[in-house]
C-alpha cells in the first residue's frame, strides 16, 4: 500500500481513517505489511510499557526511543509521535522539542495536547517551519491531575460549546487532524461535521472520520480491563500465559 502523505489525510466519505498505536519495532513490521493508515507512538507507552501511572511521567528522551523504533519497523506508514508533558510548556521550549522529535524519530508528524494560546501559537510555528502538527482536545491525559481524573467531556452545553471552540482554533493553527478524547458522541459529531480536517475518535463514538486505539488494548495484552470504549478482539494476556506455563511443564517432564 502505498505510504500516506498530508495530502491523503482528507474527510473520506464512507471510509473511515484508522490508527493504532505502536511502541515497538517488531509490532511496527507487522503494522508495515498491513492496510493501517498511520500510526500513532503515543505517550501512553508510559501506562503499558513502561509501568508508569500516569502519562505524566513520560520524557522526551523516551518518546524518541519508541518512535525510532517504530519508525524503523515501519518505514512505509505515515507516523506521528506524541509531544510528551513538560516538553511545550512555552512555545520556545515546545520548538525546540518538536524540532528534535521531528527530526530524529523521522516521523510525519507530532501530536500535542490542549488549545490554550501558546499552543495555539505554538502549533502555527511548527507548521510554518514545517512540522505537521495532530491536535488532541477533550480528554487530554498529560492534564489528568488538574482535570480531576478521567471523564467524558461535552456533557454539558457549556462545556460542548468549549469543545467546539477549541476544534475551531486547533483548525485554525493548522492542525491538519484532530484527536477527540472521551468526547460526548453528539459534540464530537457536531464538531467531525463543521471541521474541514479529519477528526479522530477514541471513546468519542462512530460519527468522526476515523478511529484510534491502543494496540495493548485492542489485543488485551496486559492484566486490567481495556476501557469500555475499546471491547479487545483476543486476550493475549491469557493466551501468552497459557503457553508459557505449559512450555515449562513440558521443559520440567
Amino acid at each position: 500500500m502505498k505510504k500516506l502523505n498530508l495530502r491523503d489525510i482528507k474527510k473520506a466519505k464512507g471510509q473511515k481513517l484508522q490508527v493504532l498505536t505502536c511502541y515497538d519495532f517488531q509490532m511496527a513490521q507487522l503494522f508495515n505489511e498491513t492496510d493501517l493508515d498511520m500510526i500513532l507512538v503515543g505517550d501512553s507507552v508510559g501506562n503499558v510499557v513502561l509501568g508508569y501511572e500516569t502519562t505524566v511521567e513520560v520524557t522526551l528522551n523516551e518518546m524518541e526511543i519508541f518512535g525510532k523504533a517504530v519508525r524503523r519497523g515501519a518505514p512505509d506508514k505515515f507516523l506521528i509521535v506524541d509531544l510528551p508533558f513538560g516538553s511545550y510548556s512555552t512555545v520556545v521550549q515546545g520548538v525546540h522539542s518538536a524540532t528534535k522529535l521531528f527530526q530524529t524519530t523521522r516521523c510525519e508528524a507530532i501530536k500535542l495536547e490542549g488549545a490554550f494560546p501558546y499552543q495555539l501559537k505554538l502549533i502555527e510555528r511548527l507548521t510554518q517551519t514545517g512540522i505537521p502538527v495532530m491536535g488532541h482536545i477533550g480528554l487530554t491525559p498529560q492534564s489528568v491531575h488538574q482535570l480531576g481524573g478521567y471523564f467524558t467531556h461535552g456533557k454539558t452545553e457549556d462545556d460542548g460549546e468549549r469543545l467546539m471552540r477549541e476544534a475551531r482554533a486547533l483548525q485554525a493553527a493548522g492542525c491538519f487532524s484532530i484527536v477527540l478524547e472521551m468526547v460526548e458522541e453528539g459534540v464530537a459529531t457536531r464538531i467531525t461535521e463543521e471541521l474541514k480536517i479529519p477528526t479522530i475518535g477514541i471513546g468519542a463514538g462512530k460519527k468522526t472520520d476515523g478511529q484510534v486505539l491502543v494496540i495493548n488494548d485492542l489485543l488485551k495484552m496486559g492484566q486490567r480491563t481495556p476501557p469500555k470504549f475499546c471491547p479487545p478482539i483476543a486476550d493475549h494476556y491469557q493466551e501468552r500465559k497459557n503457553l508459557i506455563t505449559q512450555y515449562l511443564i513440558d521443559q520440567r517432564k
